[in-house]
C-alpha cells in the first residue's frame, strides 16, 4: 500500500502498510496528549479571566467538556489495539485513519472555541496571551502530530476557525494581527509538512534497514548451510576418496621392492609416489580447512617443546629437501624452550610453511629458525625461493589462491597450505605475517606467547624407509571392506616378509583365529560395510589375540569413534598410509616376537 495521495510522499519513498500503521499510531497517541491538557488549560484561563473580573464559567466549563471526549478516545484506543489483532493491516489502515482524522478536526473544532468564549468580556493583554498559547499548541503539533499528515491537516483546518473571531478580539488593531497570524500559521504549515516528511524518511528507513538485516540473516544462514553441506561432504566423502589412493601408495611401494635396481622403474615409481604425497596433501588440507572452518578443532594449549617440533620438522622434511637438492637447516632455540599454544595446530602451521617453502624454491635452501622477542617465541621460515609481489600478499592465505610466479615453478599447489596456517593461527590467537621480495625469497613467521619448560614433546613416529631396516618377520590380520584396497595389503605386507591374512567382516577375521591363526599385529578399517564398528572389532579381537598389537586404519579425520580410540591409546593411522610410517610401526611391533 502506498502513501495516501494526499500526503506528500512519493510511491518509492513510501513506508510499507504497516509503516504507515506506525505513522497513524504516532498521531493518535499525540492527538490523544493534547486532549489531555485541555482541561487544564481550560481551569487556568477561566481562574486568570475571573481574576481579571470576567465570567470564570464558560472556559472552565470549556475544558471540563474534553473529560468524556477522553473517556471516548481512550476507549477508541483499546477497539483499536483489539482490532490490530483481528484486521488486516491494510482494512485497519484505512478504517482507523477516518476516525482519528474525524477526532483530529473535533479537537480542532474545540480549540478555536476557546477563542469564541471570551470575546467582548476579556481585555487586550488576555486575548493576545490566548491568541499566543494557541499558536504554540499549533506549533507544537506540527512537530508530533504531522506523523500522519492528513490527520494534522484536519486539526489544523478546525483551529484556523480561531482566525475568523480576530476582528472582535482585537477591534483596533486586527489589521495588523490579522496577516501577522496568517503568515504565522503558513510557516506552522510548512514545518508541519517537513515535519511529516522526515517522519516518513524514518519509518522508510528502518524498514529498509530490517529488509537488508532480514537479507543479510537469509544470506548469512544460506552461507553457513552451504559451508555445512561443503564440510559434511568432504568429511563423509574424505573415507571413499582416500580408498584407491591409499591402494594406490601400498602398490607402489610394493612395485618399488620388486623393481629396485631398474633406474628407469625407479624413476617413474619416485615420480609416482611425489604425485601419491601430493594427491594426500590436498586431501590432508582440504579436510584440515573443513575441520577448522566448522568449528570441529578444539583448541587445547598445552606447553610444546620447540626443541622437539624442530627435530619432528627434520625427521620429516631432511629427506624431501634433499631430494629437490635443497639444503635444510634448522636452528632450534636452546633447551627447554617451549611455548603455550596447541601443539598439533602449531605442528601443522609450521610443517605447512616449511612444505610451502620446499616446495617454492628452485634452488638454494630453507632455513628454519626460532628467537625469544619479549614474551613470545617468533618461529620463522625463511626460503631462496620465488617471492611473492607486494600486491599479492595481502591474498596469499586465502584458499585456492596461488601466485602468478608460483605456477611457473610448482603447478601441483593447490593453494591449501597457507590457508590452513592462517586458519589455525587465527584459532589459537597468534600472530604470523611475511616478508618477501619477489624473486629473492620469502620469511615467514609466527609468534606464541612463552611458557614454561615443556612436559611432554611432540609426539613423533620414527620413520625408516623400506629396504634401509632388516626384512620384517610376523603375522599380520587386516580388515577392510574394499577388495582392491585388501589386495594391496596383501601384495606390500607379503613383500615386506610379512605373513598376512585379510578379512572384510568381524566372522571372516574369527575365521581366521579358529583355523589357529595368531596375528601379531592387527591393522583394522573404522568403516566396514557389513556395519560393524571397526573398534568394537578392534577391541574383540585384541581381547582374542592378548600379546598382538592393533591399529585403526581410517580416511576420517572428525568420528568420534576414532576419538575414542587414540583417547584409550590405540594407534590411528591416516588413510592414504605413509608406507614410511606404517614399516617403521611393524617394525616395532614385530621386534622381539618369537615365530614358529
Amino acid at each position: 500500500m502506498t502513501a495516501p495521495a494526499t500526503d506528500p510522499t512519493s510511491a518509492q519513498d513510501a513506508p510499507s502498510t504497516q509503516g504507515w500503521l506506525l505513522l497513524l499510531e504516532a498521531s493518535f497517541a499525540r492527538l490523544r496528549l493534547g486532549m489531555t491538557v485541555m482541561p487544564s488549560m481550560g481551569l487556568l484561563f477561566g481562574l486568570l479571566l475571573g481574576w481579571e473580573g470576567g465570567p470564570v464559567a464558560p472556559l472552565v466549563v470549556w475544558g471540563a467538556a474534553y473529560l468524556p471526549v477522553l473517556l471516548f478516545v481512550r476507549w477508541g484506543h483499546r477497539r483499536y489495539l483489539h482490532e490490530r489483532t483481528l484486521r488486516s493491516p491494510e482494512a485497519l489502515l484505512l478504517t482507523w485513519t477516518c476516525r482519528v482524522r474525524g477526532l483530529a478536526l473535533a479537537h480542532g473544532v474545540g480549540v478555536s472555541l476557546s477563542v469564541v468564549l471570551p470575546l467582548g468580556q476579556a481585555s487586550y493583554e488576555f486575548m493576545l496571551l490566548l491568541y499566543i498559547t494557541l499558536a504554540g499548541i499549533l506549533a507544537g503539533n506540527a512537530a508530533q502530530m504531522t506523523a500522519t499528515l492528513a490527520v494534522y491537516r484536519m486539526y489544523f483546518m478546525g483551529a484556523l476557525g480561531g482566525l475568523a473571531m480576530i476582528p472582535w478580539a482585537f477591534p483596533g488593531q486586527w489589521p495588523f494581527i490579522l496577516p501577522m497570524t496568517l503568515i504565522t500559521a503558513a510557516v506552522i504549515y510548512r514545518s508541519a509538512v517537513n515535519s511529516h516528511r522526515f517522519f516518513v524518511r524514518q519509518v522508510v528507513l528502518e524498514e529498509r534497514s530490517r529488509d537488508l538485516a532480514e537479507r543479510y540473516r537469509e544470506a548469512s544462514q544460506a552461507a553457513e548451510r552451504a559451508l555445512a553441506e561443503k564440510n559434511h561432504f568432504l568429511t563423509t566423502a574424505a573415507h571413499d576418496l582416500r580408498q584407491p589412493v591409499h591402494a594406490m601408495a601400498l602398490l607402489a611401494e610394493a612395485i618399488a621392492l620388486h623393481g629396485r635396481g631398474h633406474p628407469h622403474i625407479d624413476n617413474l615409481l619416485v615420480q609416482w609416489r611425489m604425485s601419491m604425497r601430493s594427491v594426500n596433501h590436498m586431501f590432508d588440507a582440504l579436510l584440515d580447512l573443513s575441520r577448522i572452518e566448522s568449528g570441529a578443532v578444539e583448541l587445547r594449549p598445552a606447553p610444546v617443546s620447540l626443541a622437539a617440533l624442530f627435530e619432528d620438522l627434520r625427521t620429516q622434511f631432511a629427506t624431501d629437501a634433499s631430494a629437490r637438492g635443497l639444503v635444510l637447516r634448522l636452528h632450534p632455540p636452546p633447551p627447554g624452550a617451549a611455548a603455550l599454544a596447541d601443539p598439533a595446530l602449531v605442528r601443522q602451521s609450521v610443517a605447512n610453511l616449511v612444505q610451502n617453502a620446499l616446495r617454492y624454491t628452485p634452488e638454494g635452501g630453507v632455513l628454519v629458525g626460532a628467537r625469544r622477542r619479549g614474551a613470545h617465541w617468533r618461529i620463522e621460515v625463511w626460503d631462496t625461493g620465488v617471492g611473492v609481489a607486494l600486491h599479492e600478499q595481502a591474498q596469499i592465505y586465502q584458499a585456492f589462491y596461488r601466485p602468478e610466479h608460483a605456477w611457473q615453478v610448482h603447478r601441483s599447489g593447490h593453494g591449501l597450505g597457507l590457508a590452513v596456517v592462517a586458519r589455525c593461527v587465527a584459532l589459537m590467537q597468534a600472530r604470523q605475517g611475511l616478508q618477501s621480495r619477489l624473486g629473492k625469497g620469502s620469511c615467514f613467521w609466527l609468534e606464541l606467547p612463552t611458557t614454561q619448560q615443556a612436559t611432554a614433546t611432540l609426539p613423533t613416529v620414527p620413520t625408516a624407509a623400506p629396504g634401509t631396516s632388516p626384512p620384517l618377520r610376523g603375522r599380520c590380520l587386516v580388515l577392510d571392506d574394499d577388495p582392491h584396497v585388501l589386495n594391496a595389503w596383501s601384495t606390500l605386507l607379503i613383500t615386506w616378509g610379512i605373513d598376512v591374512r585379510l578379512a572384510s567382516n568381524a566372522a571372516e577375521a574369527f575365521a581366521h583365529l579358529d583355523t589357529g591363526f595368531a596375528p601379531h599385529s592387527i591393522l583394522c578399517d573404522q568403516r566396514l560395510r557389513s556395519g560393524e564398528s571397526g573398534f568394537d572389532v578392534l577391541r574383540a579381537l585384541l581381547d582374542r589375540c592378548p600379546d598382538a598389537r592393533g591399529a585403526m586404519v581410517s580416511g576420517e579425520y572428525d568420528s568420534p569413534e576414532l576419538q575414542t580410540a587414540q583417547d584409550e591409546g590405540y594407534l590411528v593411522l591416516r588413510k592414504p598410509v605413509d608406507v614410511d610410517e606404517l614399516h617403521a610401526v611393524l617394525s616395532q611391533w614385530l621386534r622381539g616376537q618369537k615365530f614358529e
